[in-house]
């Protein structure tokens, strides 16, 4: 049997709880961002995928929806990112349930194609950045400018929803606006394997006119005196303006010095006993970037140069050396 259009759309428009035909029809985005790095102590190079992003995204009536994110690429390989549903009891209240990126950290919350550089800050990458399967809530008072949000998560790798916990991961955050000033507070806690490790992170970011400048501090502490207390920060900076350079209309520079102690995974040896995962570094980075933007599309050309500084007689691991990279990101 054939339905006219006039038919579906009012099926569309009753099962969606009287939103409009339009406002039902998923969205699709992506983020690609192609890339060549030179290592400057050896003279090797090499391209890479790092991200082929796609989001899928919707709503079934206004207060429900959705929103699944696989990265086709990641370096080569295929990894599904997130996969939630969420609803919202009031206009204050959205709860979410599925798999979905922990509440920490400002730097690890980014998007890619909000990145400021072509890498992120060791807090963003290495210490604060997890996803989770489990719920999350997030209420922010009407007239008030303050977001918290909470989630509780299983303790198992997100590739694996069937294994029972008899602990869970936490994570919460407390973000409050002031002006141009935003200030922002988080606690996480993970049980990787059997040692639990707690992270508090705080940062402050301040947008005026052309500036954005930004600074993070994060302290990861490990139970039972397992491991070393790990410190990491990020003070970071970029200055935007307008430019009509071909198909460029914005140009942008870009500082950062972030750096952390040594670092644990969480993951215990053969021997019972925590490893260092990323050997205390620090890092100077700066980059200009050259964008086309209009409306939601965007693309963005940028280089790189990355000064990692260790202590003497710690090795380099070879994803952190002295490098030059070039970038090009597009969003769509």
């Amino acid at each position: 049997m054939r339905f006219s259009t006039f038919a579906l759309s009012a099926l569309c428009s009753l099962a969606a709880g009287a939103m409009e035909p339009s406002e039902y029809i998923p969205e699709i985005h992506g983020t690609f961002r192609g890339r060549y790095e030179y290592a400057v102590d050896n003279s090797e190079g090499r391209f890479q995928v790092r991200d082929f992003r796609a989001t899928l995204s919707g709503r079934i009536a206004k207060p429900i929806g959705y929103f699944a994110q696989v990265n086709v690429c990641d370096r080569g390989s295929f990894k599904v990112l997130d996969a939630y549903g969420w609803i919202k009891p009031s206009a204050q209240t959205q709860i979410t349930v599925g798999q979905t990126r922990m509440p920490f950290s400002v730097d690890a919350s980014r998007a890619p194609h909000l990145l400021y550089f072509a890498n992120r800050s060791f807090i963003g990458r290495d210490i604060g950045n997890y996803r989770g399967v489990g719920a999350k809530a997030c209420w922010s008072p009407e007239s008030y400018p303050l977001e918290i949000e909470a989630g509780a998560f299983n303790t198992a790798a997100k590739e694996n929803h069937n294994v029972w916990e008899h602990s869970m991961t936490f994570s919460a955050t407390a973000k409050y606006r002031l002006k141009n000033v935003t200030a922002e507070i988080g606690f996480e806690s993970l049980s990787p394997d059997s040692v639990r490790f707690n992270s508090v992170d705080c940062s402050v970011t301040w947008i005026c006119g052309n500036w954005f400048v930004e600074g993070e501090y994060l302290r990861k502490q490990y139970t039972n005196n397992a491991f070393s207390t790990t410190h990491a920060f990020n003070i970071m900076a970029n200055y935007s303006m307008p430019v009509n350079a071909g198909i460029f209309n914005r140009m942008s520079f870009q500082g950062r010095f972030d750096g952390a102690t040594a670092n644990s995974n969480g993951k215990r040896d053969e021997n019972g006993l925590l490893t260092e995962t990323d050997p205390s570094r620090r890092r100077a980075t700066v980059g200009a970037t050259v964008s086309y933007v209009e409306k939601k599309v965007r693309a963005d050309v940028r280089i790189n140069y990355e000064k990692y500084f260790y202590r003497h007689g710690i090795s380099a691991p070879s994803r952190d050396c002295d490098r030059i990279t070039a970038e090009l990101v597009i969003r769509f």
